[in-house]
């Protein structure tokens, strides 16, 4: 016999209202999403008018297995009916659920006190964010005075192996999305710009944009979830490992060997990223135009100079600098705030990946309403 659909309709009992299962109740029915809409409206009805006190028929049901057996047995209110129509086999599925059902969890509520305590504990968290921030701020511009006081004694070894790690290896990654990016942007502007005739406008909008806010966004981006990452879990594991404790024992300086070689790596590898990336987009955008508008390369480089101004590099490269300093202090701050275990270590690396990003758009915001005050 093929099996139907499960069903639940309301009949005339002897003793008054009642309700005929039918079908098939099984797990596999029962997920489908039409099936369970229809089945939890008719329970619901039946819980609402007394579901201990109306007559319950189950001797047309096709199959009851122990899904359907549950979904009853919570109807019920994990009691038996009082007028209960039913097959041997089917009683022994409800008894079995009747002995191994769990109670419901108990829904905690949650006080004004309880609450008023969670906020004091987030105030707290920030305050102490904030203070250890504060203090590898001050530590930085500490080492940095004393690297220009005594420039070769610099841990410049470090700043050399990072900025290939953080720059160098991530010239391939960088070059690839943003070539992509720039042929997207490219596609899509064609599509508005030929509307209007103003196929020569694309040189301008897409210079302009790419120069100046998505070259230095999107590499600050993808460094801050490559590298940024990388300088949290490289730290958080030194505090595993004991390797930081090991330095404090030894009189090693943590900021002068751990913090300063990153900052200074990426502040000089973000702007060359930037450089790199942008050139990337507007190649794949020159490349976009060309194919969907017939703007020839030739007019691209020579439309892009006059297009966009030297001030708008000028200003990316600032903001590269920036970005790069905040993603190397927020990699550093979640990596030494690690905890010697590892879910410790992979909380940090999220929320450094988390807090770099929005900043990142966050400072990127700043900068566009003060440079437009400005004039630039």
């Amino acid at each position: 016999m093929t099996p139907e659909a499960p069903r639940i309709e309301r009949i005339g009992a002897p003793a008054g209202t009642g309700w005929r299962l039918s079908g098939d109740w099984s797990a596999a029915r029962l997920a489908e999403p039409a099936n369970w809409a229809s089945l939890q409206s008719g329970l619901a009805l039946g819980a609402a008018g007394a579901a201990l006190e109306v007559s319950w028929d189950l001797r047309d049901l096709q199959r009851l297995d122990h899904t359907g057996a549950q979904v009853l047995w919570n109807a019920w209110g994990r009691q038996w009916p009082r007028q209960l129509l039913i097959e041997p086999a089917q009683r022994a599925m409800l008894s079995r659920v009747e002995q191994y059902a769990l109670p419901p969890p108990v829904a905690r509520r949650t006080s004004a006190w309880q609450l008023f305590l969670a906020l004091g504990a987030l105030v707290w968290l920030l305050i102490d964010h904030l203070r250890d921030a504060t203090r590898l701020l001050g530590q930085l511009l500490l080492d940095t005075l004393r690297l220009l006081r005594a420039p070769a004694k610099g841990p410049w070894r470090d700043v050399s192996g990072h900025l290939f790690s953080i720059g160098a290896t991530a010239l391939p990654i960088t070059a690839l999305l943003g070539f992509l990016i720039g042929v997207v942007l490219a596609y899509l502007m064609s599509l508005q710009l030929r509307q209007f005739g103003a196929d020569s406008f694309i040189v301008n909008i897409l210079g302009l944009s790419v120069i100046r806010e998505l070259g230095p966004v999107l590499a600050a981006i993808l460094i801050a979830g490559r590298s940024g990452s990388t300088i949290t879990a490289q730290i958080g594991v030194m505090r595993v490992t004991e390797e930081l404790d090991a330095m404090r024992v030894m009189g090693i300086a943590k900021g002068y060997r751990l913090v300063l070689p990153r900052a200074i790596a990426m502040a000089l590898a973000m702007p060359l990223l930037t450089v790199w990336t942008s050139l990337a987009a507007l190649l794949g955008g020159m490349l976009a135009a060309d194919l969907t508008m017939g703007v020839t390369p030739a007019y691209f480089f020579a439309a892009l100079p006059r297009a966009v101004e030297v001030s708008n590099l000028t200003l990316a490269m600032g903001k590269s600098v920036v970005f790069g300093l905040l993603i190397a202090l927020i990699g550093c701050h979640y990596g030494l705030r690690v905890k010697p275990n590892t879910e410790s270590l992979g909380q940090g690396t999220t929320a450094s990946v988390v807090t770099s990003i929005a900043m990142v758009i966050l400072v990127d915001a700043v900068f566009a309403l003060v440079f437009k005050d400005i004039g630039i």
